[in-house]
């Protein structure tokens, strides 16, 4: 893998995010490739340099922050840094692979596919998916009731949605929680 690249991704996520609060920044692309790196370990055979890579980027291009086209934050990254057209190609396939709103069901192509996947799911349960629950709803002016619709809509959903035998043993501790944080919400209000 070349560190450098992975370095320099780092880098270029901090700047490209650069003042959004909202749970889609730079520390929760830093934490799916955390996880993403964490699975990659156990999954045998994978292309860990294009699991890291496409776990750090992933979100370079969501609708919800920018208004770019084709990929255009993460491919110019990966020119920059004169990845070859393969395997650029090969990570934006792995990032247009991620986003849970356009590919709920669909089954992934390639076992790097599925765990940048799960490890983007991952981020979006438990505490840290809790958290940016209530960021994100903020931001958009959804109030706790909206909030919590999430919850039920999204959330509560992607322990069963998790592919990688690493990511459903994680899954499983994360989703319990958001489970009893329900029930005292509930109890609270």
């Amino acid at each position: 893998m070349n560190e450098q690249t992975v370095i320099r991704a780092k880098e270029y996520i901090q700047k490209l995010f650069e003042g959004n609060s909202d749970g889609h920044d730079a520390a929760h692309s830093l934490r799916v490739y955390r996880n993403a790196m964490l699975i990659a370990d156990a999954t045998p055979g994978c292309d860990r340099y294009a699991v890291a890579v496409a776990a750090l980027l992933h979100d370079a291009d969501d609708h919800k922050l920018f208004d770019s086209k084709d990929n255009a934050n993460a491919r110019a990254f990966l020119r920059a840094e004169n990845i070859d057209a393969q395997t650029s190609e090969r990570i934006i396939r792995i990032i247009n692979s991620v986003s849970f709103s356009k590919n709920k069901d669909r089954p992934a192509q390639t076992i790097e596919e599925y765990i940048v996947r799960d490890a983007d799911r991952l981020d979006a349960m438990g505490a840290v998916g809790i958290a940016r629950t209530f960021a994100y709803g903020g931001k958009a002016g959804r109030g706790i009731d909206d909030s919590v619709q999430h919850f039920h809509e999204k959330l509560l959903l992607l322990r069963d949605m998790m592919h990688t035998r690493i990511a459903r043993e994680m899954a499983e501790e994360r989703h319990s929680f958001m489970l009893r944080f329900l029930e005292e919400l509930e109890k609270d209000t």
